[in-house]
């Protein structure tokens, strides 16, 4: 039996090697991994019992991308309780057996018509499996206390953060009830299908033109420029089955495959100097029925976050450069299919008084279509969502609260 030109760990080797010196998937900025300590916020005790047990209520309820439906009735109760209008914007029946009827919630303040808001406060109230339960380091919490668990940071702790900063700007008369609305959507961490399916609506249409939305996800409580735009893809590689004794009678669709994954994670797919270079996630790769039997097929589902613009475009220019590289490998063996695909993705980050900084992940904001300011900012750092060690602290989610008034008040300005 004869070798393989290259075998799967020293490609991956020489990957990792070759990217280290050529194309670093490497941060933008550093960044520490462990959550913020804010200095204790003037908040009162009444105001920081709220949010915490509000962003508690959020956490301690399991709502994996999909399966949203008891963490959004247990929020709709809430701010219905608190005197807001609500709207559950359900969501089509995917296939019967598949998943929960989902929804959307609509929110604005008072029990009048449904108002014209100038500005949207906007996060997703799902959040990525598996279930991490709730956990706070301290009886009496100050800023410094650290509280875990799943969405805690992504976006829990958002959605948390705004919903008692827009209650404290109208308690304080500082906005209007038609000001401001509250929007909080499934799906964000999946196929965005809850913010997409609002995009298009009757009821987006009847919350008129707004000027601005604020979008909550975690950026250490910086205000950000934009984030990095993606390509969500599949390569299938196609190859001949036969007898591994013989593997010149064949083509294997594995090895196929691992060369392509060598190429598209040692090229250069395209940098700006804002977004850094575009990064290559071999998320998952699997093919063959045997391990005797030279494979037929192979299949690799990347996560491409893209560095380069403009929005619409972005992500379909980088799609080309990968079709072009397979090409250039077999001409005839591979497939690439996507799901979605977009460029960078610019938000507003002039507010004064902010830190800024710029994200590799996504968000909703491309999935919101129209003329509007945007503005993307919220408690925690996303180098902790998503893994074992989500969390984030008390000053973090107070500091959330003043910056998303701010930011409000800001947008209400322009």
């Amino acid at each position: 039996m004869r070798a393989l030109p290259l075998s799967l760990l020293t490609l991956l080797g020489a990957a990792s090697a070759t990217l280290d010196a050529e194309y670093p998937q490497v941060p933008l900025v550093a960044q520490d991994r462990t959550p913020d300590v804010s200095p204790e916020a003037p908040y009162s005790s009444t105001m920081r019992d709220e949010l915490l047990a509000l962003h508690r209520s959020l956490v301690e309820i399991e709502s994996e991308t999909l399966y949203e439906t008891h963490v959004g009735d247990w929020l709709a109760d809430y701010l219905e309780a608190r005197g807001y209008t609500v709207q559950r914007q359900h969501m089509p029946v995917r296939s019967p057996g598949a998943g929960e009827a989902r929804f959307n919630i609509i929110a604005w303040p008072g029990k009048t018509g449904r108002p014209q808001p100038r500005v949207i406060v906007s996060s997703h109230i799902d959040a990525v499996p598996p279930h991490i339960p709730y956990a706070i380091s301290d009886e009496h919490p100050t800023a410094e206390t650290v509280i875990r668990g799943r969405g805690s940071v992504d976006a829990k702790g958002s959605v948390a953060a705004q919903i008692v900063a827009v209650q404290s700007l109208l308690d304080g008369g500082a906005v209007d009830e038609a000001d401001v609305a509250l929007l909080f959507v499934v799906g964000e961490e999946g196929p965005g299908d809850g913010m997409r399916f609002f995009s298009e609506s009757a009821e987006r249409r009847a919350l008129g033109g707004f000027e601005a939305v604020i979008f909550g996800e975690p950026t250490q409580n910086k205000l950000a420029c934009g984030h990095k735009g993606g390509l969500f893809c599949s390569v299938e590689a196609r190859g001949v089955a036969g007898h591994s004794g013989y593997p010149w009678l064949g083509k294997s669709a594995n090895e196929l495959l691992v060369r392509a994954m060598y190429a598209l994670a040692t090229t250069d797919l395209g940098s700006s100097d804002r977004f850094g270079n575009t990064t290559v996630n071999i998320g998952r790769f699997y093919g063959g029925v045997a391990i005797n039997v030279i494979p037929e097929h192979a299949k690799a589902d990347l996560a491409v976050r893209v560095a380069i613009g403009p929005e619409d475009e972005g992500g379909l220019i980088v799609a080309e450069r990968i079709r072009g590289i397979l090409a250039g490998i077999d001409p005839e063996a591979f497939t690439l299919e996507y799901t979605h695909a977009y460029g960078v993705v610019e938000s507003d980050c002039t507010a004064p008084g902010f830190e800024t900084t710029v994200e590799s992940y996504g968000t909703d904001m491309p999935n919101l279509k129209g003329d509007y300011t945007r503005y993307l900012y919220g408690p925690g750092s996303i180098l902790v969502a998503h893994g074992p060690t989500e969390s984030l602290t008390v000053g973090d989610l107070e500091t959330a609260v003043d910056g998303f008034k701010r930011l409000i008040l800001h947008a209400l300005r322009k």
